[in-house]
């Protein structure tokens, strides 16, 4: 089921951020990746396991020197993608589901709330990666694990929330937990799935969505109270 629209009766701010995020993504997409062409950004600034873990710039194994930190780029990642239909895919989830939580926890701790949600997804990445012992020199990239932490807040705050959705080629409504439900249920089984495929690879990205997704539950009733509280 693709998301097309959802019920925003309650909406009391104009989510401001949550249109900034989008705009950052395809500004980088378009304007430094050169709409996934510019190979020698992508290696440079996407998250790299074994950089992380060994805190150095790695040159080798195909990767280009990266002129920030290699920190960074767990922040940097989350705002490159590796296509059109990933980043049109994210962006579309961003705009139906993000502008909820953000009128529902204002605009800073959203903006917060996001980053550390795709943050705890790229280390999670990372840490799946050393434990499988695969993937470490593959550049991983993508606003999929913050995306992932805002679903996560979503379902938590709004589990009955009407979602307009494309079915096959009907447009039906569901409550969120059917939309959102669904979605995990399929990162769990596709992650479970590429993770016993002994040829290895790209299953290990799934752990970016689903640390996401957990994070976003975990975290989402603390910025969406914190946010009350400073109102009252």
């Amino acid at each position: 089921m693709i998301p097309l629209g959802d019920n925003n009766d309650d909406r009391k701010i104009t989510p401001y951020v949550n249109y900034a995020l989008i705009a950052a993504n395809i500004l980088v997409f378009v304007l430094f990746q050169q709409l996934g062409a510019n190979a020698n950004f992508i290696l440079s600034y996407s998250t790299v396991p074994a950089e992380i873990l060994s805190g150095t710039d790695i040159t080798e194994n195909g990767l280009l020197a990266t002129p920030i930190p290699v920190y960074g780029t767990l922040l940097t990642s989350m705002f490159m993608h590796g296509s059109i239909a990933h980043i049109g895919g994210n962006m579309l989830y961003l705009w139906v589901f993000g502008d909820n939580l953000e009128n529902r926890m204002g605009h800073a701790r959203y903006l917060a709330f996001y980053l550390i949600c795709g943050l705890i997804a790229s280390l999670s990445h990372v840490l799946l990666a050393s434990v499988m012992g695969k993937d470490m020199f593959i550049p991983s990239l993508g606003a999929s694990g913050a995306i992932s932490g805002v679903l996560g807040g979503y379902l938590l705050l709004f589990p009955k929330n009407q979602v307009r959705v494309l079915a096959v080629a009907v447009v039906i409504t569901v409550p969120a937990f059917v939309t959102l439900g669904l979605w995990i249920a399929l990162q769990l089984f596709s992650g479970w799935g590429s993770l016993s495929d002994s040829e290895g690879g790209g299953g290990v990205a799934y752990a970016a969505h689903i640390g996401g997704f957990i994070a976003g539950l975990l975290l989402v009733r603390f910025f969406a109270r914190s946010a009350q509280a400073n109102l009252s």
